[in-house]
């Protein structure tokens, strides 16, 4: 499954009465599909984030003055994620308890990538993610939904760990034009 969801604090109960349910799992569905075998990931998300409609401007805002902006935003639910590293958690979880307590959401969505190291002792990030959100109460108080996205590394990073380069080998002296001139025939 692309996108693993884990609700926390009665998060799913606001997003159903919020008629966001069905919303989320299509943007995260759709997110999943855009972004697979993506280099440019922050680009991508927030294209299709505001073709699901979450990019309404003026409603981003984390602080009042700042530069700081959610992911996206809809009827009081604040999306939050990166895809680059799953130690994001504790950033994304923060950046969304500010706008709670500042009484501008409802509840969260935490958008992170689920790959790690293979040499992680943690397990696997679906139990890591229900451990980390539980060691962080009573500082992270709010309703937040976390989806875990299996996306896979961009295509030309797994072409490179598989040995490739970034270029074709060409044996030396071949040149495409002496190639073209061998092949033309006269009439």
């Amino acid at each position: 499954m692309p996108v693993e969801m884990l609700h926390f604090r009665g998060s799913d109960a606001i997003l159903k009465e919020k008629r966001l349910i069905s919303d989320i799992h299509l943007t995260m569905d759709y997110l999943s599909d855009v972004l697979d075998g993506s280099s440019y990931r922050r680009e991508l998300t927030h294209q299709a984030l505001a073709e699901m409609g979450w990019r309404e401007n003026g409603t981003l805002a984390i602080l009042e003055g700042r530069r700081y902006q959610h992911k996206g935003f809809k009827k009081r639910i604040a999306l939050e994620g990166n895809f680059a590293t799953y130690e994001y958690i504790l950033e994304g979880l923060l950046r969304l308890q500010v706008s709670f307590d500042k009484g501008r959401i409802d509840a969260g969505v935490l958008m992170l990538t689920a790959q790690r190291s293979e040499k992680s002792s943690y397990g696997s990030s679906y139990d890591l993610v229900k451990t980390e959100v539980e060691m962080l109460t009573p500082t992270i108080s709010l309703p937040v939904s976390v989806a875990l996205f299996d996306i896979g590394r961009p295509v030309a990073t797994e072409y490179i760990h598989q040995g490739g380069n970034h270029g074709i080998s060409v044996p030396a002296g071949h040149t495409p034009a002496a190639e073209n001139d061998a092949q033309v025939t006269p009439p």
